[in-house]
């Protein structure tokens, strides 16, 4: 009899998935879900929407199936950003998720009807994508990194880390375009004077940006250490950012453990895939009928400071074991 009470709960269970996902979409229609990339491609479609996959597998969507994904990747070639946005709202694509300031608020003014569901590192409110974190209305809703907010927790990692540390250089997108360079930078100077700690800042433009020379000014100037504000300029360019640090023997903090994964030395961040993990819960319900505007955008619970110890090594920089206790990932 139990076996059988299992069962019938079970059956009960997918047929209850199965009906919902049938009441919310026309019959013998499935489900698009429209991701745009700043740095990714057709052939990498990177770790953060393979995430985003994963969660919404866990959900029951089966991609082919029950779901489709229509994966954009400007390939860092960010003027590209604002046709894809026009693509996939041409393609009417029933959800967006956009993890840029600029995507999102290029899709807010092409569609009032496509629900977008943001991962963003800028603040929503401030920036104007949202009217609040509790009630967002309109059709955009999501996830919030507090990007902005850990910057001062940064410096403060930085000095304990690099003895004497007196001087930061700032290695930021100089586009007027980049909303996150423009709220970065202000942070981190409101930091940096409680910390006696003087910037630098180090700009640079695409298409072709001159990362040597930037460099080169920070030594000049005898910056001690270096912080990368992430846009997608600076992501596209992470392996030679990290190269170049360790070249001019700079101590580096990022903003997302990704970089230091790939030879940085420091980051402080919200735990980065667990937001696009969480964006799959926003996805589901809004295919499942609920409003953008009826679900509360969420900020991080989970924090990550990384080191890598290489890195370090590489440096000739030793990290105090107080500092290595307090890491949520060490790389030997």
């Amino acid at each position: 009899m139990m076996r059988c009470f299992v069962f019938w709960l079970l059956l009960t269970a997918g047929s209850l998935t199965a009906t919902l996902l049938v009441h919310a979409q026309p019959a013998g229609k499935i489900p698009r879900v429209g991701y745009i990339s700043g740095t990714g491609s057709a052939a990498n479609r990177g770790p953060y929407f393979e995430v985003l996959r994963q969660g919404l597998e866990k959900l029951g969507y089966s991609e082919g199936k029950n779901i489709a994904y229509e994966y954009r990747g400007a390939q860092g070639q960010i003027a590209l950003v604002e046709g894809l946005v026009k693509e996939l709202i041409d393609l009417k694509v029933d959800v967006l998720v956009l993890p840029m300031v600029g995507a999102i608020r290029n899709a807010k003014q092409a569609t009032k009807t496509i629900p977008i569901v943001m991962v963003t590192q800028a603040d929503p409110v401030a920036t104007g994508l949202i009217d609040s974190l509790a009630r967002p209305g309109g059709n955009v809703t999501g996830l919030s990194s507090l990007q902005r907010d850990l910057s001062g927790k940064r410096l403060d990692l930085l000095k304990e880390v690099v003895p004497g540390l007196a001087r930061v250089a700032i290695l930021r997108d100089d586009d007027s375009q980049r909303l996150m360079a423009q709220f970065g930078i202000k942070d981190y100077e409101e930091a940096a004077r409680g910390l006696k700690i003087q910037l630098q800042s180090l700009n640079v433009r695409g298409p072709k940006p001159d990362f040597e020379g930037v460099f080169r000014s920070a030594v000049k100037e005898r910056a001690g250490a270096l912080i990368t504000i992430t846009s997608n300029t600076t992501f596209a360019n992470a392996k030679r950012i990290v190269e170049l640090a360790v070249k001019h023997r700079l101590p580096s903090m990022f903003e997302g453990t990704t970089w230091v994964d790939n030879g940085g030395l420091l980051s402080y961040s919200a735990a980065e895939l667990d937001l696009f993990r969480r964006a799959a819960t926003f996805v589901d319900k809004i295919l499942k009928g609920t409003k953008p505007s009826d679900l509360p955008v969420e900020q991080p619970t989970k924090f990550e400071f990384t080191i890598n110890l290489q890195t370090a090594k590489a440096l000739n920089l030793t990290i105090q074991q107080s500092v290595l206790f307090r890491a949520d990932k060490v790389i030997k």
